[in-house]
């Protein structure tokens, strides 16, 4: 939450730049902690959602597991101090070099998507003379009831070993003394707002784990993935994601086995509200029939609302703010007419050198920033 302290020592930082609330950071991740420990269940943290280093300590240090999606992920979870006996790879699109360089660390398990890539991981860790984990990632066609950029849950999505593609990758596990098979993964899409679509993964993950059990195969882990959403209209209000009610609908609808171990990759519902992007309006133009406020932040710095169409609370930080209120299409410098954080956003009369802060940036923000029109580096701050 911004207060005026905190506003006073942010008008000198140079904008674009990102806002961290550590103290927020943690106290959302001990909330997740503290709820999924009620059942034994693990958190891995999906490093896609936000890589800075300072975030990544923070989490690290307490005591998360890692959910990577490339090999340089895997090399930062490593550097950050996350174990590698608590790093999982998911991803489509598998490299040589990016496999090769989860066997050499050892990781928990590659979370495999085809059968082609369970032979290339086969062969190398034969060539390698290393072992590897293998969780088989299986689509389990749930509609996340998300944008259908985010789903990855459906039968037409590119995610996930095919039903009747398991018994040949059971073989290939069977026939490959370096491949151990640990348990099957699932995920079926992010800022999931609607939980009863938890429900229907339960009952799903249920049927193929009794598929698996029926044919004598042992599976120790179940991996539901993620895809908590977060409230982005109510910035400060729910801060904290429904941690509580999310866990809950694991342990009442899903029928592990015993000795199975239940394990989660959360991303965004545990660093989304902590991060804010700050910037400030480099011009007004008042048009015939909207008003624009220009930013000198724009899509190279947060690209959710160009790409989804997402929605980000804006505020206006100035101290004293005017009685008038106007409405405003928000936008950035960017020469790009998709580069809009918001129209017709009512806010306090705008001028020049007002600074705005865009909310809930903490997931997919500074990690999706890019140099596109040769922009300069973000600078950062963060709250102790």
């Amino acid at each position: 939450m911004f207060t005026i302290e905190n506003i006073k020592a942010l008008e000198k930082l140079s904008t674009p730049a990102y806002v961290y609330d550590l103290p927020l950071l943690r106290k959302n991740i001990s909330v997740a902690l503290n709820e999924s420990k009620k059942y034994g269940y693990k958190i891995h943290y999906a490093i896609k959602a936000n890589n800075n280093p300072r975030i990544l300590e923070e989490i690290q240090k307490l005591g998360l597991g890692a959910d990577c999606v490339s090999g340089q992920e895997i090399d930062l979870a490593v550097r950050s101090g996350f174990k590698t006996n608590e790093i999982v790879f998911a991803g489509v699109g598998k490299t040589d070099k990016e496999i090769q360089t989860a066997l050499k660390h050892q990781i928990f398990a590659f979370n495999v998507e085809s059968v082609q890539e369970l032979e290339v991981i086969g062969e190398w860790a034969l060539v390698l003379k290393l072992p590897a984990s293998i969780a088989l990632r299986i689509n389990p066609n749930v509609d996340a009831k998300t944008h259908h950029y985010i789903t990855t849950g459906l039968d037409e999505n590119k995610f996930g070993v095919l039903s009747h593609e398991l018994d040949r990758c059971l073989e290939i596990i069977k026939e490959n003394e370096y491949l151990n098979f640990k348990g099957l993964h699932f995920h079926v899409g992010s800022q999931i707002m609607d939980l009863s679509v938890f429900r229907r993964l339960c009952l799903k993950v249920n049927e193929w784990n009794e598929w698996f059990y029926e044919r004598g195969v042992e599976v120790p882990v179940l991996n539901l993935g993620g895809g908590l959403g977060v409230n982005y209209e109510k910035a400060d209000e729910e801060a904290i994601a429904e941690f509580e009610a999310f866990f809950a609908i694991f342990n009442q609808f899903l029928e592990p086995k015993e000795h199975q171990e239940i394990h989660f990759e959360l991303g965004r519902s545990l660093v989304a509200s902590c991060g804010s992007l700050l910037s400030r309006v480099l011009y007004i133009k008042n048009g015939l029939k909207k008003n624009f406020a220009i930013l000198d932040a724009g899509m190279t710095e947060l690209l959710r609302p160009a790409l989804y169409q997402a929605f980000h609370k804006i505020e206006c930080l100035d101290e004293r703010e005017s009685d008038n209120m106007v409405s405003y299409d928000v936008v950035g410098p960017i020469c790009e007419s998709s580069d809009c954080f918001g129209k017709e956003v009512l806010l306090p009369e705008l001028k020049r050198g007002s600074l705005m802060a865009i909310r809930t940036a903490g997931a997919y923000g500074e990690v999706m920033s890019s140099r596109y029109n040769l922009r300069e580096e973000l600078t950062f701050y963060f709250k102790e």
